[in-house]
């Protein structure tokens, strides 16, 4: 590209009321919000729906007993295409960086998308086993949140692995519910002395292999077994199950904006209950944020107040 034909590019780059960065619940909500706002909106965003799309069943949002989560995600989708918001999904963002008016957008191609507002919906992504079978029977089986998915394995062998926090709780829930529960965890368990202690007094139904790991996940269109092994060698175990939840821990998507804001520790963005960043015009909203509960109906919730900051702020450019 000539100097020339790139400063016509860029003298030619509209310039969006709001880019909201992220299609999850948050992202999709912000745009339907901003679009009645009749706020000129962009979404950009690697996929639509992102951990809702590997979640087996949904009992737990309001005005559905029971919905699968990608059915959720298309009903979320087929709402906001009823308004005008431009898309950019497969779009991966890179980095989101203060300019003269605004804020720039880069994508991991290069392309660059200026807005007056930003609203960060990128999530979280469930830290992974990286073992055979894991990808392929994600939502089949394959679980990265027993508080979600938990209730419709009832009755049914599961697996948990982990022994942090989260598993220690996925454990002590699964066992009010299921046939059988086994808690896989490579080292010993290590959360709070209370969830330990509870875990520790064990049940008929539980069964612990500490110092164990996933070797892989076995089933053809289900979960049907999970093969763990000893970490420090030994014979593989074949566990039947059509459950395991995988409770490793999760990692925000937070990369685009580690050298814009001060991440906490785990490099959540902390927002106020407005959903400011302490950036004019720049907002937050789900899972990405320091808020602590990581629910569908929390991140929606915040969604719908980021993008009414983001329309008061172009309001009355104030927040």
């Amino acid at each position: 590209m000539t100097y020339s034909a790139l400063c016509i590019k860029i003298f030619f780059m509209p310039v969006y009321d709001l880019i909201i960065v992220g299609a999850g619940p948050a992202g999709l909500v912000a745009a339907v919000y901003a679009a009645r706002k009749k706020l000129n909106t962009l979404l950009i965003s690697g996929d639509i729906g992102g951990q809702i799309n590997a979640t087996a069943g949904i009992e737990n949002y309001l005005g559905y007993q029971f919905i699968e989560g990608p059915e959720l995600v298309a009903k979320f989708r087929d709402q906001m295409s009823k308004y005008p918001v431009e898309q950019r999904i497969g779009n991966k963002v890179a980095r989101v960086a203060r300019v003269r008016g605004g804020f720039e957008v880069i994508d991991e191609k290069g392309d660059k998308f200026r807005g007056k507002t930003v609203v960060l919906a990128m999530g979280k992504k469930p830290r992974q086993l990286n073992v055979p079978g894991e990808k392929e029977l994600a939502g089949k089986g394959v679980s990265y949140c027993a508080i979600c998915d938990g209730p419709v394995f009832a009755g049914q062998r599961v697996v948990i692995v982990g022994g942090g926090n989260s598993g220690l709780g996925a454990t002590l829930d699964m066992l009010k519910i299921a046939e059988y529960v086994s808690l896989v965890t490579m080292d010993g368990l290590d959360g709070d002395e209370v969830l330990v202690e509870k875990v520790k007094k064990g049940a008929k139904n539980l069964k612990l292999y500490t110092e164990h790991q996933v070797e892989k996940i076995e089933g053809d269109k289900l979960v049907k077994s999970v093969v763990i092994k000893p970490v420090k060698g030994g014979k593989s175990i074949r566990l039947e199950a059509t459950g395991i939840f995988v409770e490793i821990g999760l990692e925000p998507n937070s990369e685009p904006v580690k050298d814009l804001l001060e991440l906490n520790e785990i490099g959540e963005i902390p927002i106020t209950c407005a959903a400011t960043t302490g950036i004019p015009g720049l907002y937050a909203a789900g899972d990405v944020t320091d808020v602590p509960a990581k629910q569908i109906i929390v991140a929606a919730g915040d969604g719908a107040k980021a993008a009414l900051q983001a329309h008061h702020f172009l309001q009355h450019g104030k927040e």
